[in-house]
């Protein structure tokens, strides 16, 4: 790809799209959230500000095309394990969280994450972002309804004579049409195209096959404002939770983000072009840092952690290379703060087609690996189908890693082995073991 500056209209299309695929996380994470006994409306306005705080400062600090919110998979960690499996109350469980964002600032103030960068194998970087690339993908087939439950093979495709699945499908070939003929904003374009045609299901099918096929969720206007909610805002027990008990959930705070937003930026950094003259990701350093400090302050608003989000490869495919990207698309979070209930008039079926043709083109690393020798290629290819099939960017990663070390060690190829990445190994350990 390019990584020339463009126009700042480029910049602003691709805020926006970026936007576009990201903007879910504003109802689904208060949704996880919720479950923890946390008020709805609080945690909407935490993840607004959290979105936005981060994006911002990922655009003027780091000045990358990088959007910063809530993570997914954290956030069921903190519902799911921190709070009904560990018993941690949720202001102990926001106090976790913002201790891990002390240990990430830490961490980075001493450049260790650099040095963690810099101990992963390229063939391993290349595999996790394909990796990425599937796993987006595969959540945006989730998102549309296209990929659904199946009791016998966990996962099939939706009767493809639904209408969902033709409005997707409509939606995914016009968007690769416009977007093979290079045509600016082409998939902001295809979402507004898909977003008008599935605003007739449900009408045209009926309210039983709406619910079925999830149309509810998909075209549901109920207004336009709603007040925000502070009551999250400070409650966070900073002391409550340094309790001994609860230092391993901390730890899995601390390890999950580091490697999601590790990955992220490898991820996006190899299939983009966006790099340092050394190979690394542009601007790590600040872009750890504002990982960090977005973590730390989702403590203190009333959210789980903040990471940088792999669908920002959207924006980037649109053309987005600087940070006037993650701005764009951070000041685009504020305004639903008071108007959230809009959110609902762009369908997940239309905001799906970014995330799976983004994927596609995240595929493009895989032909740097080296598949001709298997101590690379096996641990390439654990990482790169754990990720999308554990869900789990973390899990894909430290597969990979131990994978890796393993391998090499019992293959006699001990000088390989980065001393760094043998702590790596030690603590994915660790981490797969809790």
């Amino acid at each position: 790809m390019n990584t020339d500056k463009p126009p700042l209209k480029t910049e602003i299309l691709a805020g926006i799209s970026t936007f576009l695929a990201t903007f879910y996380i504003i109802i689904v994470n208060p949704a996880i959230l919720s479950a923890a006994g946390m008020p709805f409306s609080g945690v909407l306005t935490a993840t607004i500000l959290v979105s936005c705080f981060g994006s911002l400062m990922m655009g003027l600090y780091a000045k990358n095309p990088i959007v910063v919110a809530p993570g997914m998979g954290i956030n069921a960690f903190f519902t799911y394990t921190a709070v009904m499996g560990f018993g941690l109350t949720y202001q102990e469980a926001l106090g976790a969280v913002f201790w891990s964002g002390v240990i990430f600032l830490v961490l980075s103030f001493f450049k260790t994450r650099e040095k963690i960068i810099q101990a992963i194998p390229p063939a391993i970087r290349h595999a996790v972002s394909a990796g990425i690339g599937l796993f987006i993908c595969f959540i945006g087939f989730q998102n549309a309804h296209f990929i659904v439950d199946n009791p016998a093979t966990l996962v099939s495709m939706a009767p493809f004579k639904d209408p969902i699945s033709l409005t997707f499908l409509a939606g995914l070939l016009l968007t690769g049409v416009l977007i093979s003929r290079k045509v600016s904003g082409a998939i902001i374009y295809g979402i507004i195209f898909t977003t008008a045609l599935a605003w007739p299901i449900g009408r045209f099918w009926g309210d039983a096959s709406a619910i079925n096929f999830g149309v509810s969720t998909l075209v549901n206007f109920t207004g336009f404002f709603a007040w925000p909610d502070f009551s999250l805002v400070l409650q966070a027990d900073i002391l409550g939770s340094l309790k001994y008990a609860y230092l391993p959930v901390i730890f899995v705070f601390t390890f999950t983000i580091l490697f999601d937003g590790i990955s992220t930026f490898v991820g996006l950094a190899e299939a983009s072009g966006l790099k340092d003259p050394d190979g690394s990701p542009r601007n790590m350093r600040k872009s750890l840092m504002t990982d960090s400090l977005a973590t730390l302050f989702a403590g203190l608003v009333g959210s789980s952690s903040g990471t940088a989000y792999i669908e920002s490869a959207v924006g980037i495919e649109e053309g987005g290379r600087t940070g006037a990207t993650a701005v764009t698309a951070g000041l685009l979070f504020l305004p639903f703060l008071f108007f959230s209930p809009l959110l609902s008039v762009i369908p997940s079926v239309a905001s799906s087609i970014a995330l799976v043709l983004v994927g596609s083109f995240m595929i493009l690393p895989l032909t740097k690996i080296n598949w001709g020798k298997p101590d690379e290629a096996i641990p390439s290819f654990l990482t790169l189908v754990l990720i999308p099939f554990t869900y789990s960017l973390s899990i894909g990663i430290s597969f990979g890693f131990l994978s890796w070390t393993v391998i090499k060690l019992l293959s006699g190829k001990k000088a390989e082995i980065n001393p760094i990445l043998i702590i790596i190994t030690i603590l994915s350990l660790f981490f797969l073991w809790l």
